[in-house]
Parts: C-alpha cells; sequence; structure tokens
C-alpha cells in the first residue's frame, strides 16, 4: 500500500480527493490537511509517501509547506505531487525550486491522478501536459532553432525519442507503454541522456528539449 496525504483548504475538493484516492487499488489515506502549517505537523506524525499539496492557502502556502516537510523528511522525505487550479504562474516555479515531484491540475481525470501518485511513488516526476506547454509558451523566445541544436548530437535516436516524450509530459511508465519498451529501459536511457547532457532533473530535461527545438510549443501535444 501506499501512504497518501491530502492538503487543501477547501474541504470540498479535499473531501473529494479522499474519497477517489480510498476507491483507488494500493492506495491508502494516512492524513489531511487544511493549512500549510497543519500539513507540516500532520507530515511529520503521519509520514506519507506522497503527499497531494495545494499551493494556495492561508497562511503559509503550499510552496512553504513543501519546503519544510522536505527539509524535515530525513533520509526518505514524502513525494510532493502539487494540484493547482492555477496551471500557470509563478507558483508552478517555486514548488519546482521546493523539490516538488510533480503538478496536475485540480481537473485531472482519476486515471491520471492514479497514475500519477503510481509514478512518483516509483521516484519517477511528472508533469501535466498542459502545465508544461503553457510554461515553455510563456517563456519561450520568438525565434526557435528548425533542428535540434549541436549538443544532442551525442544522444542516441532513441534517447532523443525518450527527451522528446519526457518534454511532452510523459511519465517512464507511458513512454514504455508508447515506445514498446520496458519501464527499467526508459529509465536506463533517461539517465544516460540527462548524464550526456549534465543534467541533475527531469524539469532541465523538459528545459533542454525546448531550448533546442527538439519541441516546440506548438508540437507539444499531450
Amino acid at each position: 500500500m501506499t501512504d497518501i496525504m491530502v492538503v487543501d483548504d477547501q474541504i470540498l475538493i479535499r473531501a473529494g480527493l479522499v474519497a477517489m484516492i480510498k476507491a483507488m487499488p494500493g492506495l491508502t489515506v494516512v492524513g489531511e490537511a487544511a493549512t500549510g502549517e497543519e500539513a507540516v505537523s500532520v507530515a511529520a506524525s503521519a509520514q506519507p509517501e506522497v503527499i497531494l499539496m495545494d499551493i494556495r492557502m492561508p497562511g503559509l502556502s503550499g510552496i512553504g509547506a513543501t519546503e519544510r516537510i522536505l527539509a524535515d523528511g530525513g533520509a526518505a522525505p514524502p513525494k510532493v505531487l502539487i494540484l493547482t487550479t492555477f496551471d500557470l504562474d509563478e507558483y508552478v516555479y517555486a514548488a519546482l525550486r521546493a523539490g516538488a515531484s510533480g503538478f496536475l491540475l485540480k481537473d485531472t481525470s482519476p486515471e491520471r491522478l492514479f497514475a500519477a501518485i503510481t509514478a512518483i511513488a516509483g521516484g519517477d516526476m511528472l508533469f501535466a501536459p498542459t502545465v508544461v506547454r503553457r510554461l515553455i509558451e510563456a517563456n519561450a523566445p520568438a525565434e526557435r532553432p528548425l533542428k535540434p541544436a549541436p549538443a544532442l548530437d551525442v544522444l542516441t535516436g532513441r534517447e532523443r525519442e525518450v527527451l522528446l516524450l519526457v518534454a511532452r509530459g510523459l511519465s517512464n511508465a507511458e513512454i514504455a507503454l508508447e515506445l514498446f519498451l520496458s519501464e527499467a529501459t526508459v529509465k536506463t536511457h533517461l539517465n544516460r541522456l540527462m548524464s550526456k547532457l549534465a543534467l541533475s532533473s527531469r524539469a532541465q530535461a523538459v528545459v533542454v528539449a525546448y531550448e533546442t527545438g527538439l519541441v516546440t510549443p506548438g508540437n507539444a501535444q499531450s
């Protein structure tokens, strides 16, 4: 079983998420919180594996709570999945810097939520494709290279395919299905391409894919 904690200041949303998670196989809810301060306290006692974290809450925000929870999490801190109504604002960047493992919008389907929880519980990172696309579009320069920059020449064809799908917001499991590979093989390709490009996170891989023109806002479809 994967232990889940739900943090949201709106009781109806929180109750809905709790009910949804309880209906999902292999998941159990071990804690709830309505504020950032409460989230820090409950996380310390309940020790969840995954936290669904709202961003905008009175007092301590979800960003601040994420920072404190991960700082106090010891050798095995929980994974934080940001659930937000706001798919394009500075909070997403702040959450990434705070160490969040993924971002989904609150209108996501139960199936997508379950896949996201499963992915980040297994050490993956997951970004809703709409979040990735709109973040890049909002910060993209007016002109882009017509083909990938020479920096990507160090990658094999398969590694480029994996990078492209990562940039489109797919999890390792989804990439495995797309390319007819095992999830372990996808992880190997991802680790190798990140090593070749001197990247330390999946988020950096997404940025490189856009900056080099491997993916452009117009073709970054979910």
